[in-house]
């Protein structure tokens, strides 16, 4: 280029010193002649792009109405019509519809252009460029994909360009999205070669979509795509996320003061929903004053003070919650909790809401008949959880195998077992063994023994009841527990080896009464090996059993039912029953 202009410098000077500029109507002025000093394109320049807009600049100012279509001419294979504009020393000529591709153009600047003294240009000024070939934008890959099923209602659809495209041209125009003949309206962005079309409300449920990305969509050079660029996609099932595990349990009584009530979903959720609006805590129709978080899957409330001693709370998560996909519960989850009131059975924490918790082994059903009215849990893999369901998940389930929990199942991974999950059953094991050590002879000593080891046929009142032998037998009869009209009466009774309920045979089963009030929540077995309830199955067993090295209810074969109005809670070994009905303690 400064080679170039060197030239036409030169030029100048001599058209200066040596030339005359003819001018019409017979006069003539001497001096400066008008002159091309710089086009764009350049002469012989090739793949030049189609929307090219075409520049020649003079040497000096020009006569703007001397530049026009006689002075300007633009032919490729024919004639080229367009818009010409001058400013300074500079014509535009912008062609009305673009270049065609693989053509050669020439630019022919003629003698009638002439400056402002009228001294025209001594000859034609002429330069040629040749255009590339066409680069044609296309839509390279879209999110959802082309007939994706199962997509979320809140879902922002996208597609990706193989080139930057003219932001200007993507727009609700070029970008649509339709539900048959229902235009959906929304917001369309670009950016990056992708372009986005977020609607302005969730998508319907078990619903076809199309997307569309029309030929009005154009690259960086005008050029657009092909043809209309369009797929379909289907919207899932709604899934209503649900809380499925609440601290304090539902009617928990004896919790502390300082309590942080929380409420595990079972999904993800929206953060922004999960706030003071969506959770509260009431004490009769007075409101509690607190901070709302939520942090893997849990929301919590931390009360400002302290609550109240032996009062009445009600929790409430509203379906303002919703999961990150914009869906509520489908029903305010509401639950109630009373705190402490000096009663002195041990405090389950987190082990509260689960009829049955196989340590690091698993839980094990045998029988069609079985219901956990409550959660179960373990730290062990899914997979070590057989013969079991609950609203979200089957675990190894068989047609001979088929137990119903009504709350929830926890466990490590793999699905459905999750990280979430695992935490919540670890917590838990925890929780269980700081229990069973607070029941621990170390802990409560004194306990008696009045039937040698052997419970059945007596009465006994509140205590602390110990097996001199290390073992503790209901085989003689069944054993019952009178609270004297004390509905805060406890019992805790202690073996340092088994505790075995019931008899062989088809009548051998046995079964804990209670009685004047007495309630299964303050009833606790301390259990330093196994378990064993009924082998020969039915009768009914109370209390919270926490053993050592596992828990078993009945044997396989069995069609009677075994019933324990409890927990049983093993801090090793699995859990495994027969035909057997846990209900939770409230």
């Amino acid at each position: 280029m400064k080679q170039k202009n060197f030239l036409v410098t030169i030029a100048i000077v001599l058209a200066t010193l040596i030339t005359g500029c003819a001018e019409d109507d017979f006069q003539e002025t001497t001096g400066l002649c008008p002159m091309v000093i710089d086009t764009n394109p350049d002469n012989s320049t090739t793949n030049v792009p189609l929307n090219q807009a075409i520049t020649v600049t003079f040497n000096e100012e020009m006569n703007p109405s001397t530049i026009n279509s006689s002075s300007f001419i633009v032919t490729g294979s024919s004639a080229v019509s367009g818009t010409l504009t001058y400013s300074g020393a500079t014509a535009t000529f912008t062609p009305s519809v673009n270049l065609t591709p693989n053509t050669t153009y020439v630019v022919k600047i003629t003698t009638a252009a002439k400056d402002l003294r009228g001294n025209a240009l001594q000859e034609d000024y002429i330069f040629t460029f040749s255009t590339g070939a066409t680069l044609q934008p296309v839509v390279i890959s879209t999110s959802p994909t082309s007939d994706e099923t199962g997509v979320v209602l809140n879902k922002v659809v996208s597609a990706t360009f193989n080139m930057p495209m003219n932001p200007s041209t993507i727009n609700a125009t070029t970008f649509t999205l339709k539900e048959g003949t229902n235009t959906i309206t929304g917001v369309v962005t670009y950016s990056a070669n992708t372009a986005f079309f977020t609607p302005n409300i969730n998508l319907t449920a078990n619903t076809v979509y199309t997307a569309t990305i029309t030929a009005g969509a154009e690259n960086m050079a005008s050029v657009g795509l092909s043809s209309d660029y369009v797929w379909n996609f289907t919207t899932g099932t709604i899934i209503a996320p649900r809380v499925i595990l609440t601290d304090p349990f539902n009617n928990e009584t004896g919790v502390s003061m300082n309590k942080v009530v929380t409420a595990t979903f079972d999904m993800a959720m929206d953060p922004l929903t999960i706030s003071n609006a969506t959770f509260t805590l009431k004490q009769g129709s007075t409101i509690i004053l607190g901070s709302v978080t939520y942090s893997g899957n849990i929301a919590s409330f931390t009360s400002t003070n302290p609550l109240l001693e032996n009062a009445v709370y009600t929790a409430t998560i509203t379906t303002g919650a919703k999961n990150s996909t914009g869906v509520s519960l489908s029903n305010n989850h509401v639950w109630t909790f009373t705190t402490i009131n000096n009663s002195n059975a041990p405090d389950l924490g987190s082990a509260l809401p689960f009829g049955a918790f196989g340590g690091n082994a698993g839980v094990t059903n045998q029988g069609i008949n079985t219901v956990i009215n409550g959660s179960i849990a373990t730290t062990a893999p899914s997979t070590l959880i057989t013969g079991f369901h609950d609203a979200t998940a089957i675990y190894t389930e068989t047609p001979l195998n088929i137990g119903n929990v009504t709350g929830a199942i926890f466990t490590a991974p793999p699905m459905p077992g999750t990280a979430t999950s695992f935490a919540i059953a670890t917590q838990a094991l925890s929780d269980a063994n700081a229990a069973y050590l607070s029941i621990s002879p170390a802990s409560m000593p004194g306990g008696t023994d009045p039937g040698a080891g052997e419970l059945g046929g007596l009465t006994l009142a509140p205590g602390v009841y110990k097996s001199a032998s290390g073992t503790f037998n209901i085989s003689n009869g069944d054993l019952t527990l009178d609270a004297q009209g004390d509905p805060n009466a406890v019992w805790v009774f202690q073996t340092d080896s088994g505790l075995t309920v019931g008899i062989a045979g088809p009548t051998g089963a046995k079964s804990v009464i209670l009685i004047n009030d007495a309630l299964p929540k303050n009833v606790f077995w301390y259990v330093g090996s196994t378990a064993t309830i009924n082998g020969a199955g039915g009768g009914t067993m109370v209390g919270t059993i926490i053993s050592n090295s596992g828990v078993t209810f009945s044997t396989a074969g069995n069609a009677a039912q075994t019933v324990l109005n409890g927990r049983a809670l093993s801090l090793i070994s699995s859990v495994t029953m027969v035909n057997t009905t846990i209900n939770v303690p409230q």
